[in-house]
């Protein structure tokens, strides 16, 4: 090999992540139109001995590079794991089929015993999904564990191919005495809709040994969702199912339900926006009283389910040692006539704390008044009535990576300091400390992004007229969440008012409730 090949091939590895048989190209945007294009990463292929996973996600490929790509895989017979994640970003329709049949060919070609195919986030729809049906029900998949193809846009007659593929793959790898071991499916936002769910769930029952499926958003009506429920009932070690925001409705709850009693390993149970009703919860209710030993989280939220059949489902967890969270979000009551949603999500601590302890019969909660409540109308009261575990509660009620999220929580919480409250006063600053230590101790946390959504809500600056201009930045230490954190925060300047008159009177004062806030 000259020495500029050598060169070329060192500066592609720095470039690449290359970690115990897995060569990554995640992330890196890579334009990759033709053969030239891809010469360095064929190379890194080929020259990379005992290749056991590829990472081309958040790249494009085109036709003649993904030919090029195949070329170099006919060789690596090794290959267990393919992570092709929106890797056809921009790429017409049409250039995906052939793209992918390239590339499963070289995988049969080469030998390879998948264990992990990821192709989500590539919208190729049903020719997508012909594109690797072949693959689908080689030899290559016979022992394939996770199929991943979240947000493809397979639609009714790509489930239908899926599902038939799949129990090709199954049938012919039992023939050979090593039927296919499928353990985790996804499949969400694909718009499967009643058809393409019931082909899958055929297929699921024939494999019986699926311990994850995730579907959600899918338009699956109770027609779908019964015959998942009954497919469910044949894989024993199902762990996780997750069909949120698909249209149970009474008759699908119910028979979901009724599969539920037959599984015994099942952890997380996600129904949300799924339109259960009360008489479907009821139904569930029961199953928890009778079954799902271990179950660690169960979210029936926004599912017109009433105040009444919310508390006979709590009550239904209350010997459920191992649960960790009940959603119960967007409850339905009435008052006055009108209809109102509560929102209700509880946090459990294994260990310290049971269900029973959270809900009482006749009661919304123990001693506690749930954070939701408080975050809608802040108070005092209010945040005391949270308990000794009010930093927790907030910490999980606060999405920390949307800033301004994190934003308005602060400002809530500080609403209701009282310097001449001592309990009152340590109530809030420690429950700041908690929420702003998860949002400075989380890699992707803006922090920009927070200070100034900090300061749109102070009313110290208009939206339509930010400019970082206007701001200059300087270093505080961010005592408040005794983290020893340095943090790059903004504050308006004196030269606000001169640059910008409009936005703001009394920059003084204001700077003043800001420190005051933030101390």
């Amino acid at each position: 090999m000259a020495s500029d090949d050598v060169a070329n091939l060192a500066d592609s590895i720095a470039k690449t992540q290359v970690d115990e048989g897995e060569l990554s190209y995640k992330g890196q945007g890579l334009k990759l139109d033709n053969a030239q294009s891809v010469e360095k990463m064929v190379r890194a292929i080929q020259e990379f001995d005992g290749l056991r996973a590829l990472r081309l996600e958040g790249n494009t490929i085109g036709v003649e590079a993904a030919q090029t790509i195949a070329k170099a895989l006919e060789k690596k017979s090794d290959l267990q794991c393919c992570h092709w994640s929106d890797m056809f970003t921009g790429r017409l329709r049409a250039e995906i089929p052939p793209a992918l049949v390239s590339l499963g060919d070289a995988l049969i070609m080469a030998g390879a015993r998948l264990k992990v195919l990821d192709l989500s986030d590539n919208a190729f729809g049903p020719d997508g999904v012909k594109g690797i049906e072949k693959l689908l029900k080689s030899a290559t998949c016979h022992t394939l564990q996770e199929l991943r193809l979240n947000n493809c846009g397979m639609g009714i007659g790509g489930g239908k191919i899926l599902a038939a593929a799949l129990t090709v793959c199954h049938k012919e790898s039992s023939a050979l005495g090593a039927p296919l071991q499928l353990k985790v499916f996804i499949a969400g936002r694909n718009r499967l809709e009643n058809d393409g769910a019931t082909a899958l769930a055929q297929a699921f029952q024939l494999i019986g040994s699926l311990e994850e499926v995730h579907m959600p958003q899918n338009g699956i009506n109770y027609q779908g969702v019964t015959a998942l429920a009954t497919a469910m009932q044949h894989n024993p070690q199902l762990r996780v199912l997750n069909l949120n925001d698909n249209t149970f409705t009474k008759r699908g709850a119910i028979a979901m339900a009724q599969a539920l009693k037959h599984l015994r390993n099942v952890q997380v149970i996600n129904f949300g926006d799924c339109l259960v009703r009360s008489e479907g919860a009821s139904a569930i209710s029961e199953t928890l009283r009778e079954g799902l030993p271990i179950l660690k989280e169960l979210n029936l939220s926004f599912g017109e389910i009433t105040k009444d059949a919310a508390l006979e489902v709590a009550r239904s967890v209350q010997h459920k040692d191992q649960l960790e969270i009940l959603d119960l979000n967007g409850i339905i009551t009435h008052t006055n006539r009108k209809k109102h949603r509560i929102i209700v999500r509880i946090y459990l601590q294994t260990s310290k704390q049971s269900a029973s302890q959270v809900w009482l019969s006749n009661r919304w909660c123990e001693n506690k008044v749930n954070v939701y409540l408080f975050t809608y109308f802040p108070s005092p009261d209010k945040l005391l009535r949270l308990g000794a575990k009010r930093s927790f509660l907030l910490q999980q009620q606060v999405d920390v990576l949307d800033a301004s999220k994190t934003a308005e929580a602060f400002l809530k919480i500080s609403s209701v300091y009282k310097e001449d409250d001592a309990e009152v006063k340590a109530a809030v600053l420690e429950s700041i400390d908690a929420v702003l230590s998860k949002a400075f101790l989380t890699p992707s946390f803006q922090g920009l992004s927070f200070m100034s959504s900090l300061l749109v809500m102070l009313g110290l600056l208009k939206v339509q007229t930010f400019s970082l201009v206007y701001f200059f930045r300087f270093t505080w230490k961010c005592h408040v969440t005794k983290i020893g954190h340095e943090c790059d925060l903004m504050l308006i300047s004196t030269q606000l008012l001169l640059l910008n008159p409009d936005c703001g009177a009394d920059l003084g004062l204001h700077q003043h409730y800001i420190i005051t806030t933030l101390h």
